[in-house]
């Protein structure tokens, strides 16, 4: 059965055009983002320099010293938002031309709230070799990488073999922005409640690009223990019918040796992560430890509605901005992306990410309570506060290259 196509400035039944006009359709008329000199042409001596024959002396001096190239070009200020159009966040696999909006979305935010220029790309190609192979061609245009809605269990090899082939950070947004985030909401939930990360059992649902990162980063932050679910249940060892991923996941995590179901897993754990859909029933939530934080993430319907999550919870987030504590990206890939650049990173390591989170985390300070675990994406101090703390994690960390 195909699809309706419904014209957003069509006739209503009494002829007027307005009447049905959809302002999304309006800001999106003609796309949302434009290509701007940052140098004027207004005479021949401006084209002269701008383009021939000035610009040969400056390809010469970079064929010569391949490092200029971050000084006389926009390489190190611009970052490749890269897409197949498979796993759009809401809307699932609708292909590379459906998936411009989104990405021109996220380049406007890179923008908007880390200064960084960002170019959309969306590959019409599915294969890990293929995209890989075509981002690896397209590296020498630009200082940095952001994979974005990438379907697992690929995203997580495309990374890896991207990463391993240039030298320059390749950040996959869905799986390590949200990790980064959650980790420094949990971090405030745990200063709020006068409690350590090391004596919380938290649970994840979700076991796809986002569950996968948070329960690493969490591992590495030094949480007591975490436990995470997929549609089959915990991701455990004694599982026969587990991917590549999900066995390495189920070997450092899971320390209660728990299996089952969901369920099983929340019943006296002090945290739960969802990054799944679905719906968990109210008597599996009256089952968590009391004073819990539950961060039910999924859009528009989060897994436990906020009026039930308060029941049981001391503090609740969610991944949507009509409530508090939005767990939102934009709150991290920015600033991690600024500060990168800013120190001509190669990579993006788990210590930047840890940092990042640490630094996000410290912006609420004395505004911490339990409807503000974490900071509005409007906080002009969030930016700020990443670039400079991932900058000095890449310097320490010995992938800084100025």
């Amino acid at each position: 059965m195909s699809a309706e196509i419904v014209n957003p400035r069509s006739d209503s039944a009494t002829g007027d055009q307005d009447e049905l006009f959809d302002p999304a359709f309006a800001l999106h008329r003609g796309g949302k983002m434009a290509v701007q000199a940052t140098v004027p042409v207004r005479d021949k001596d401006d084209l002269s320099l701008a383009y021939t024959p000035g610009v040969a002396k400056v390809c010469s001096a970079i064929a010569e010293q391949p490092d200029l190239v971050h000084d006389y070009t926009w390489k190190s200020q611009v970052v490749a938002v890269v897409t197949d159009g498979s796993a759009v966040l809401g809307l699932g696999d609708i292909g590379p031309e459906a998936s411009l909006p989104v990405m021109e979305g996220k380049a406007i935010l890179f923008k908007q709230f880390g200064g960084v220029d960002a170019v959309p790309i969306a590959l019409d190609c599915r294969g890990v070799d293929e995209i890989v192979d075509t981002v690896v061609r397209l590296a020498p245009s630009f200082g940095g990488v952001n994979l974005e809605d990438i379907s697992a269990p690929r995203c997580f090899e495309i990374e890896r073999k991207l990463q391993e082939r240039v030298d320059i950070p390749i950040f996959h947004d869905d799986q390590h922005g949200t990790a980064v985030v959650t980790l420094a909401a949990l971090r405030n939930a745990a200063k709020l409640t006068d409690r350590a990360l090391g004596s919380l059992r938290a649970v994840i649902s979700g076991a796809g690009a986002a569950g996968v990162a948070i329960a690493k980063i969490l591992v590495e932050a030094g949480i007591g223990d975490v436990t995470v679910c997929d549609s089959k249940g915990i991701v455990s060892l004694d599982r026969d019918n587990l991917n590549d991923v999900k066995r390495e996941l189920a070997g450092y995590t899971n320390k209660a040796g728990l299996s089952g179901s969901l369920e099983t897993a929340m019943a006296g754990a002090d945290v739960f992560i969802g990054v799944s859909g679905g719906t968990v029933p109210e008597e599996t939530v009256a089952k968590m430890a009391p004073g819990a934080f539950i961060f039910a993430m999924a859009n528009p319907t989060p897994e436990i509605h906020p009026d039930v999550a308060h029941k049981y919870a001391a503090v609740v987030a969610t991944g949507r901005s009509d409530y508090p504590n939005q767990i939102n990206n934009v709150l991290a890939f920015p600033g991690i992306f600024a500060g990168a650049l800013q120190v001509r990173a190669s990579r993006i390591t788990e210590g930047m990410k840890l940092a990042a989170a640490e630094a996000l985390a410290a912006v609420v300070a004395d505004e911490l309570s339990a409807d503000k675990v974490i900071p509005s994406p409007f906080d002009e101090r969030v930016a700020p506060a990443v670039t400079a703390a991932v900058a000095a994690a890449a310097r320490a960390e010995g992938v800084a290259r100025r």
